[in-house]
């Protein structure tokens, strides 16, 4: 397993990529800057700030994705009157395809572009789907990697609401 791992490392440095982050609970979530589907700017944290934001990553091609949004969606019309702000950043793929999917899903909440996968690169994604749950003073306070259901980012939504 350790093997592989430095494998791994060694081609991306190969590359002349860099190792993804590894964003844990406690840590500050990173800054980004990017563009929303409708055309607006997301920049994050600094418009978001005072609000609990869930940052979410994901791909059309990812089998969990589809389900997981819907269910973020249903948490999002709970709570957004509450604060709760919901980023859904896309990982690696085209305006036309994030568009396709997101308008098959019909979710409300914001789709952010990140077609070379940097955002998705600083803040650790290695696998699809990925959820973190920032408070308001941009702390990572939840990670959820892979499949999840609707309960489990309720009960993330609602930590971050306290």
């Amino acid at each position: 397993m350790i093997r592989i791992l430095f494998l791994g490392l060694l081609l991306l440095a190969a590359c002349g990529g860099e190792p993804p982050a590894k964003l844990n609970i406690g840590d500050a979530a990173p800054a980004f800057r990017s563009e929303r589907l409708d055309g607006g700017a997301v920049d994050f944290p600094a418009a978001m700030s005072g609000r609990p934001v869930v940052i979410r990553f994901w791909a059309d091609w990812c089998k969990y994705c589809e389900p997981e949004m819907k269910a973020i969606e249903a948490v999002y019309q709970r709570h957004k009157a509450k604060g709760l702000e919901v980023l859904a950043v896309n990982a690696g793929q085209d305006r036309k395809t994030v568009e396709a999917f997101i308008r098959k899903l019909g979710v409300s909440y914001p789709a952010v572009l990140d077609e070379s996968a940097a955002i998705a690169k600083r803040y650790g994604v290695v696998g699809l789907p990925t959820t973190y749950f920032v408070d308001a003073n941009g702390v990572v306070r939840g990670k959820v990697i892979g499949e999840a259901d609707e309960a489990v980012f309720e009960r993330h939504a609602l930590e971050l609401l306290k």
